[in-house]
């Protein structure tokens, strides 16, 4: 299939023929690429999300969804459901762009309870009088068939004196019997920033002011804004865009003054020191911890790849929490559940690579565990053959775990990294790695750091191999198959 004309991004589902989605949705299934246990859509590019939340013993959770694949072309919101956030259908609700407000793009939003009823807040990409592309705040009500009926006027329209008309992505909350919502901004000097608008109902949103950070001059737009408190902390989170195209998805951690908005606050912090990791957004599960999503997609294009092998997809949920002052990301233990045909290996390991049999695969969880570590360095390689392997590197005296793409598989064209660091806090003592299709999330130290991205090796690179560069190391490795998490239907 060959890739989407710009006139091709922008024509609309409704109008495509049978045969061109049939064709569409078979390229997806034929690509050695697709994730299993990963959200993604049946084709088309996921984008950010933009609307989770637990409701009424339901999971929702939705993306911007880009069916022709270009994200220069037309979005709408894609919603999949859950009874476990586990195992997910999709329940039929397909956000359109089908009003003035919005018919050239669903943007990032925010689902939220209100009297007792869903209610969503978006950004739609429409013409103003200009005939320009302009970005609406525009807010939906959804009723009890998840069917969503859209209010006929933006609730914010225009930007605030000294800012741009980029406002995007709002997130809601509820503190102390009043709404507020972030929107990401940018100033006129082109100056990232967040906004803070608050209402007594939906419909009637005021603006506040920006939030004041130490964070002067750090990225040229601020988008996927997000708050939360844990243990005491508040959260802020928020994707800088950089001018020349970097992004980072991170997090400041302190205390949000209401009277004010002055954030008080350490150093901003990533929450994925990997590759493609981006938009996070934040929910409360049904026991009432937080449960932080965000988008993985691949670092630019592969030449040798297609549009459906190179298709975002979400990330696992992370389970957040605050411990000696730190955040940490744990994979959703719900997952635990997709697991089978556990394997189990114990023993020593030295400078002569060692490959082990037979565990291998193409989409598994692995616990690695550092019982006695006597080495210099511990090399661990998954997804190895002949011409491929992820390489894992932790070296025992700078406490650095590197991750190493560069074998991987394909690579993007263009100055796009394949090596990341973390320095841990305390000696590596385990290693929980989720291995996809076409990703890899790495948890070092029961969350203490997580690096993940999209890789793409050949079919056959399957292996699993250790080594060190001096001396022996005595470890215990666990791996499971994981089952898919559903046969997504449109």
């Amino acid at each position: 299939m060959q890739p989407w004309s710009n006139e091709a991004a922008y024509q609309r589902i409704e109008q495509t023929s049978t045969e061109m989605l049939s064709e569409m949705k078979q390229q997806v299934s034929q690509s050695l690429y697709t994730q299993t246990f990963h959200l993604q859509p049946p084709f088309g590019a996921a984008g950010k999300p933009n609307g989770m939340i637990f409701y009424k013993g339901k999971y929702y959770i939705s993306h911007e969804w880009y069916p022709f694949y270009s994200k220069q072309g037309l979005s709408y919101g894609y919603q999949y459901e859950s009874s476990d956030l586990v195992h997910f259908n999709t329940d039929g609700s397909v956000l359109k762009p089908d009003s003035q407000y919005d018919n050239y793009g669903i943007k990032g939003g925010s689902t939220f309870v209100y009297q007792n009823n869903l209610h969503f807040l978006y950004t739609g990409l429409g013409l103003s009088r200009e005939k320009l592309l302009f970005p609406y705040q525009l807010l939906a009500f959804i009723n009890n068939h998840h069917q969503a009926n859209k209010y006929p006027k933006p609730v914010v329209e225009n930007p605030p004196e000294n800012f741009l008309p980029s406002l995007q992505d709002p997130s809601v909350f509820e503190k102390n019997g009043q709404y507020y919502a972030l929107f990401g901004a940018q100033t006129e000097e082109m100056q990232g920033r967040i906004l803070v608008y608050h209402a007594d109902n939906p419909l009637n949103w005021q603006y506040v002011k920006p939030i004041k950070t130490q964070l002067t001059d750090f990225g040229n737009v601020w988008t996927s804004p997000d708050y939360f408190t844990l243990n005491g902390y508040d959260i802020l989170m928020f994707t800088a865009q950089h001018e020349e195209g970097s992004t980072q998805a991170g997090f400041l951690l302190g205390h949000l003054d209401f009277n004010n908005f002055h954030m008080n606050h350490g150093d901003f912090k990533l929450l994925d020191e990997g590759f493609g990791f981006t938009s996070p957004q934040t929910f409360v599960d049904n026991t009432g911890e937080i449960v932080l999503m965000g988008l993985l997609e691949a670092q630019g294009d592969i030449e040798l790849l297609n549009q459906a092998d190179l298709a975002p997809c979400l990330s696992l949920p992370r389970t957040l929490s605050i411990e000696q002052g730190k955040l940490y990301q744990r994979p959703y233990k719900a997952y635990e559940t997709l697991r089978y045909n556990e394997e189990t290996a114990l023993g020593y390991a030295n400078k002569f690579m060692r490959q082990l049999h037979p565990y291998e695969g193409e989409q598994f969880e692995m616990c690695i565990d550092i019982l006695e570590n006597e080495a210099t360095e511990i090399y661990f390689e998954l997804r190895t053959s002949r011409n491929n392997a992820t390489l894992i590197t932790y070296n025992t005296h700078s406490r650095l775990v590197t991750l190493d793409c560069s074998e991987s598989g394909a690579l993007p064209q263009g100055d796009f990294g394949t090596k990341c660091s973390v320095q841990l806090a305390k000696p590596l003592e385990q290693l929980r790695i989720f291995v996809d299709s076409s990703s890899i999330e790495i948890f070092c130290n029961d969350g203490e750091r997580v690096m993940s991205s999209r890789i793409f090796p050949a079919k056959d690179s399957t292996g699993i191999r250790t080594a060190t560069e001096s001396g022996q190391v005595y470890l215990k490795f666990t791996k499971y198959n994981l089952n898919s998490i559903f046969d997504l239907e449109l």
